[in-house]
């Protein structure tokens, strides 16, 4: 018997001082930050992302009154930035990255120097970027069933080019699966790339929207599709894929804030709360919508889920393309 209510009290002892360790992080997440936080953002000034992070980072700082300083960190497809932030390991850096990293890189990439799992702790979503795939006018085709057309009646006369992240690897898809011959040109310098597209010397150009959107405007270059589940504001009589007939090229550009190796829950949950919070304010949706973007943001299990499930579609396309047609 008093075995039995040793046994008990040790019990006792030990819920006892998991509450207290559950306490002391809930008091040192509602603390934080204590200094600059510095949001890390993988692709240059201007972009999308970048512009989504520094929205949030202004109504950031004024939520934690500290600075919240965005840094981009520009080359090798947004790596050297990831593997940065994943040895920095720094309890006031946080990632700003659309989900390709870890969704799509270790399909495509022969080297990466974190690990997606352990290095990159998904907090929250924050955005959708819009993703479109647009045609030169040369081609006079105006809808993706106009392409898969003049590309089957025309074997490898049209060429095609890409963004970064996971859009190679879906237009490939998307090919592979139509059964079309296309030649694929690549580029150093997606600008180039879509300058090309306006004097018809490439044909095919899949990246986000708002990249296209000067020149569609310009009426030098045809938006064929947005890749996304909805329309884009910004481009409202452009089809999504799915209502195009072609729901192989739906792919919603997850963009979040990710958190350091062995992150605090309690931490990770505070700040999660707070993107939500500032993604639900009307203007800054606004402000998104104008950029191309859909204010969207979730706990950390949803964008952790989301991502999971763009992982598991992004490898069932590589394997696709590893595939040799008999």
């Amino acid at each position: 018997m008093p075995s039995t209510r040793f046994g008990a009290g040790i019990l006792a002892l030990g819920f006892f001082g998991l509450s207290l360790i559950r306490c002391d992080q809930a008091t040192a997440a509602e603390a934080w930050p204590q200094r600059t936080v510095n949001l890390i953002v993988p692709i240059g000034s201007g972009s999308g992302p970048d512009l989504a992070a520094r929205i949030y980072a202004e109504r950031l700082a004024a939520r934690w009154k500290q600075p919240v300083v965005v840094e981009n960190r520009t080359g090798a497809e947004g790596l050297i930035a990831v593997a940065v932030f994943a040895a920095m390991h720094d309890d006031h850096t946080l990632l700003f990255s659309p989900a390709a990293p870890i969704t799509v890189y270790p399909y495509t990439q022969q080297k990466i120097t974190y690990d997606p799992n352990r290095d990159l702790v998904p907090i929250s979503s924050a955005a959708n970027t819009f993703g479109a795939i647009a045609a030169t006018l040369s081609t006079n085709v105006h809808t993706v069933a106009e392409l898969i057309g003049f590309a089957r009646a025309h074997p490898n006369s049209l060429n095609w080019a890409t963004g970064g992240g996971a859009f190679p690897l879906l237009f490939a898809g998307f090919a592979k699966r139509a059964k079309l011959e296309l030649t694929r040109v690549s580029y150093r310098q997606q600008n180039l790339a879509i300058q090309d597209l306006a004097e018809g010397r490439i044909h095919l150009f899949a990246t986000t929207i708002t990249a296209l959107m000067p020149l569609a405007e310009a009426g030098k270059i045809r938006l064929l599709t947005v890749t996304n589940k909805t329309r884009a504001p910004i481009a409202p009589d452009i089809p999504t894929a799915i209502e195009a007939g072609h729901p192989e090229l739906e792919f919603d550009g997850l963009t979040g804030f990710f958190g350091w190796r062995d992150m605090p829950a309690a931490l990770r949950d505070r700040i999660a709360s707070d993107v939500r919070a500032i993604a639900a304010e009307p203007h800054v949706a606004e402000r998104l919508a104008k950029a191309g973007q859909i204010a969207h943001a979730g706990s950390p299990e949803e964008f952790a889920r989301a991502i999971d499930e763009q992982r598991a579609r992004m490898a069932a396309i590589a394997a696709l393309l590893e595939k040799v047609d008999p």
